[in-house]
C-alpha cells in the first residue's frame, strides 16, 4: 500500500487526443485540465517532439511521441511488479514522472532509477519529483540500453512498447527478478508480459490479460512510418471484414502471423464501411481491405494487393487457425526470451504446443 501521490503535480499540461490534439493548459488547475489529469484515460503529452506545454492554443497535429498511462492500467502493472521497500526498480519511460513516483513510494529512498529518450521530459519529472520530496535516479538516455552501471534491479517495468524484449534489460535484471513490459502489436494487438528472470539468464512468463497500446520504444533513428495509397494492383474477394482486426484478442494471434515490419491502418467510412491497410515498407507489400457494400454479394470484403505479397492471405489463414484452437485467449499464451531468441507459446487441450518466434 502506498501513500498517495497527487497526479496534478506530476502534470502541468495535457493535450485531448484526436486528429488536432488540442492543448488543455494546466499551471493553473482549471476543470478541464484536472479532469483530464484524473480520468481514467491516458493522456498525450508529447506530439512529434512538441511538448504540452510548449503548444499553442490551437493544438498539435502529428503523431503522439510521449503519454502519461492511464491510472488503472499503471496500477494493474505495479501490482504485477510487486514491489517492496528497499526493491531496487528500473523504469524506462519517465514521461512526466507520476509511475515514477509511486514507485518511489513503494521502493523507498534510493531505490528507483528512471529512464527517457528526451532531456525535456527527464528534467522537468525530475524537478516535479524533487517538489514532492522524491529523489529517484533520472537519467536521460537511450531506455533499449536501460541503466548500464547500476544493474542489478530486482524489477524493471517499461512504460512504452517494444516488439522484442531489449537483451540489455533481461542483463540488469537480477536472478529471481520481475519484468512487466508491454509488447508492441504489428497490427496494434497490444500486450503486457511479465516475466522472472531465470538463474540461467533466460526471461520467461506470461501475458497479462489487460491488453494495452503504449507508445513505442524510441531508439537509434527514427523510420517514416506513413502507408501510402495503394496503387492498383490484384482484386480478389474475401469472407473476413478487416474489422476483425479490431479484436485485441484476435489482432494478437494474428501478429504472430506476420512479419514484424507490417504496419495497419484502419478507418471508418461515412456509409459505414470498415476499411484496413497493411503495409511492409521491407518489401513494399501493400493490401487494402475494403467492406462490401450491404447486398453486392457473400463476399465480406473486397481486397486490393499491389507489391509482392498479399499480406491479407496470413490474416485469414489466422483467423481459421484461431477459430480451431476456439479463441485462445492471450493469458494463455507464454514467452521466453533468451540471448538466441524470443518466442511465444500455447499448450493447446491436446496437449501440443505452438511457437511463435517475435
Amino acid at each position: 500500500m502506498c501513500r498517495a501521490i497527487p497526479l496534478c503535480r506530476c502534470s502541468t499540461a495535457g493535450m485531448v487526443s484526436g486528429s488536432l490534439h488540442g492543448a488543455v493548459a494546466g499551471r493553473r488547475p482549471v476543470p478541464g485540465w484536472l479532469a483530464q489529469v484524473y480520468g481514467d484515460d491516458s493522456l498525450v503529452t508529447e506530439v512529434d517532439g512538441v511538448h504540452a506545454e510548449d503548444a499553442g492554443a490551437d493544438g498539435v497535429a502529428g503523431v503522439p511521441t510521449s503519454s502519461s498511462t492511464a491510472p488503472g492500467l499503471m496500477a494493474d502493472m505495479l501490482d504485477a511488479l510487486d514491489v517492496s521497500p528497499g526493491t531496487r526498480v528500473l523504469e524506462i519511460g519517465t514521461g512526466t514522472g507520476y509511475n515514477a513516483a509511486l514507485l518511489c513510494a513503494l521502493a523507498g529512498p534510493g531505490a528507483v532509477t528512471t529512464v527517457d529518450r528526451s532531456e525535456r521530459l527527464t528534467s522537468a519529472a525530475r524537478d516535479r519529483l524533487a517538489a514532492l520530496g522524491l529523489f529517484p535516479t533520472v537519467r536521460c538516455g537511450d531506455g533499449a540500453e536501460g541503466a548500464p552501471g547500476e544493474e542489478p534491479f530486482e524489477r524493471i517495468v517499461a512504460t512504452c512498447s517494444v516488439r522484442r524484449i531489449p537483451q540489455a534489460w533481461i542483463d540488469q535484471c537480477a536472478p529471481g527478478g520481475l519484468m512487466v513490459v508491454p509488447l508492441k502489436g504489428t497490427l496494434a494487438g497490444g500486450m503486457i508480459a511479465r516475466l522472472q528472470k531465470l538463474p540461467d539468464g533466460t526471461a520467461a512468463g506470461r501475458l497479462m490479460h489487460t491488453p494495452a497500446a503504449f507508445m513505442p520504444l524510441l531508439s537509434g533513428p527514427e523510420m517514416d512510418s506513413k502507408i501510402p495509397e495503394p496503387a492498383d494492383g490484384t482484386h480478389r474477394d474475401s469472407a473476413l471484414s478487416g474489422s476483425v482486426l479490431d479484436d485485441w484478442t484476435f489482432s494478437f494471434f494474428a501478429q504472430m502471423h506476420m512479419t514484424a515490419t507490417t504496419e495497419r491502418a484502419h478507418r471508418w467510412e461515412a456509409d459505414g464501411r470498415h476499411v484496413t491497410t497493411l503495409y511492409d515498407p521491407m518489401d513494399g507489400s501493400l493490401t487494402r481491405v475494403t467492406d462490401r457494400e450491404p447486398g453486392q454479394g457473400v463476399a465480406a470484403a473486397t481486397v486490393l494487393g499491389s507489391g509482392p505479397r498479399d499480406l491479407w492471405t496470413p490474416v485469414e489463414e489466422a483467423h481459421q487457425h484461431w477459430l480451431g484452437l476456439h479463441r485462445p485467449r492471450r493469458e494463455w499464451f507464454t514467452i521466453t526470451a533468451t540471448p538466441e531468441q524470443q518466442t511465444m507459446s500455447y499448450v493447446t487441450p491436446d496437449a501440443r504446443v505452438l511457437r511463435w518466434g517475435l
